[in-house]
């Protein structure tokens, strides 16, 4: 179940008074045991009211109140979002919790509806699926995402290539002999040991993932990389570097959105689109 907790506003805190060093201390700990323990979702200190705002809803119309608002104690000056086993425990937690005031205070449990609690306006389900999609939007508004690379048995040679070609640089490296968890006996072929089995490389403002993949033979059909760069003769030499070795798919040309675009092939099988960004004049 998951619960708001909120911390009630104070005289002091509608007055802006700040917590001390002490405080804010031991809240910072207080909040480290809740994350440590993975109950902590999320949870942020709110300032006065006198710095917020009301809209009041009646009927079609919208009055909104500046602040502050009267009744200090049914106010709300701080909350946390918890998921925890039950109402028990999150009792449990905040009697752990330091006096988040300098001066007497109350906080204030509330479980939080989940959708399973509307089936019975919802009997369709669809509601519940458009939030779910929602939230599945929201999860990866942040998000990033990048390409890795499946190499059979040469990914080193290709980072060093990739370093030494068009100026990679690899961030991190781990071979499979120094797993930090013994691996499932079997999944690791014979002479794999000091095989790649994840590093991460950038080159300019992409990051990128790879290792040695010991399950399957791994195939780069189906995608390519683009890299675009400032000026013709960058595209050139760039160009050049990934087709030493390799296969050259569209040389390099103008076209009508880039005054160079071209395709090839490294030597490791992994397809390139090689541009300079901006439309041709």
């Amino acid at each position: 179940m998951r619960v708001m907790v909120m911390v009630k506003a104070t005289k002091d805190s509608e007055a802006g008074k700040l917590p001390s060093e002490k405080l804010l201390t031991e809240m910072g700990k207080f909040n480290e045991q809740l994350f440590d323990a993975g109950i902590m979702k999320a949870g942020e200190g709110l300032k006065p009211s006198s710095e917020g705002v009301r809209i009041r809803f009646a009927g079609s119309n919208r009055t909104v109140m500046d602040g502050p608002f009267a009744e200090t104690k049914e106010l709300v000056a701080g909350y946390w979002i918890w998921e925890v086993s039950s109402m028990e425990e999150a009792i449990d937690w905040v009697k752990r919790c330091p006096n988040p005031m300098m001066e007497d205070s109350d906080i204030e449990i509330r479980q939080i509806y989940d959708m399973a609690d509307f089936a019975e306006s919802d009997p369709s389900g669809e509601i519940a699926k458009h939030e779910q999609r929602l939230t599945a939007k929201l999860a990866t508004k942040s998000a990033t995402v990048q390409s890795y690379l499946f190499f059979d048995g040469r990914c080193e040679e290709a980072l060093n290539f990739y370093e030494q070609a068009i100026g990679a640089t690899v961030t991190m490296k781990m071979r499979y002999s120094e797993s930090p968890e013994p691996l499932p006996e079997g999944m690791v072929p014979d002479g794999y040991e000091n095989k790649i089995m994840h590093a991460s490389f950038s080159i300019g403002e992409m990051s990128l993932m790879a290792c040695d993949d010991c399950t399957t033979k791994p195939t780069h059909d189906g995608f390519r990389l683009a890299i675009s760069v400032k000026t013709v003769a960058d595209a050139d030499s760039v160009f050049g570097q990934l087709a030493e070795g390799g296969k050259i798919e569209m040389p390099l040309s103008q076209t009508f959105w880039s005054p160079r675009f071209g395709m090839v092939m490294d030597p490791f099988g992994v397809g390139w689109m090689v541009m300079v960004a901006g439309e041709c004049e």
